[in-house]
């Protein structure tokens, strides 16, 4: 795609560098921002050259930077990279079960980042579903020099929107270690055999017994439910069912959405109690 409007791009170095212009908007991996016009936007601001370490593992949990790449994150989850995480990191399948559910191929997992998929907000966002299946957190940069945190469940306010203010950037998403070291699953549904996600659901089941579902692309911002302990069936499909956001668009209707995402929160929950995922 040409995009004719633009006649700048810099190279963001340090955090002042990141101060926009009218016009400017920051750029990660651009697959999205080089796919359709951007009449709004005279100029990029590289965020790959800021020197973020893609992946930052420690007790607390990890650090995925905004610029880390979809294929970096597999890479490290599935320990094909320098720095192996944890073995009792038993959540981490959910990384390229999430990337899979993407409707990109593995060339665009080399550009694509972690951060552009977050902010693009999306409700088919799998970086989102991932993020949201583990309590993940949102590092924000603010435009007076600060940092603000906040789930990316409240990052996201509804499909292709977020709370992201003028000049602010997403720094980083952090998983803490008590999410990783769960038992976890992913399922999704299109309708199209290679089209995009109209259905993703996660489960979750905590050391402590907890259990976290969660519901994405079927509604238009992520739904996370929770529960002390793996519920019944009965109980998880009133709670999926009772979700709010459901929509209809040419990808799917609203009660097929719903009545999907009944069927895979239960094949997870039956997954998790035997064990398995």
């Amino acid at each position: 795609m040409d995009i004719t409007t633009v006649t700048s791009h810099r190279y963001a170095r340090r955090r002042a560098d990141l101060a926009l212009s009218d016009g400017e908007t920051v750029l990660a991996g651009g697959t999205w921002l080089m796919s359709e016009p951007q009449p709004r936007t005279t100029g990029f601001v590289d965020l790959t050259t800021m020197g973020w370490p893609a992946v930052e593992a420690g007790s607390e949990g990890v650090r995925i930077a905004a610029t880390c790449t979809i294929a970096e994150l597999v890479a490290w989850a599935e320990r094909r990279g320098p720095c192996a995480p944890p073995d009792e990191w038993t959540a981490l399948p959910l990384v390229p079960a999430a990337a899979n559910a993407l409707l990109a191929s593995f060339k665009i997992w080399t550009t694509a980042t972690i951060g552009g998929n977050v902010c693009r907000s999306f409700a088919a966002a799998a970086m989102v579903s991932l993020a949201v299946a583990l309590d993940g957190v949102a590092v924000v940069w603010t435009t007076d020099g600060g940092e603000r945190t906040l789930p990316v469940t409240e990052l996201i306010t509804g499909n292709g929107t977020n709370s992201l203010e003028p000049g602010e950037v997403l720094r980083a998403i952090d998983l803490p270690a008590a999410a990783l070291r769960s038992r976890a699953a992913l399922r999704k549904i299109a309708l199209a055999e290679h089209g995009r996600s109209g259905a993703v659901v996660t489960g979750r089941v905590d050391e402590d017994g907890a259990a976290v579902f969660a519901v994405t692309a079927a509604t238009a911002r992520p739904v996370v439910l929770r529960f002390p302990a793996l519920p019944g069936a009965s109980a998880l499909a009133a709670a999926v069912a009772d979700a709010p956001g459901y929509y209809s668009d040419p990808l799917g209707a609203a009660d097929w959405r719903r009545g999907v995402s009944i069927v895979l929160a239960e094949r997870i929950r039956a997954d998790l109690e035997r064990g398995s995922s």
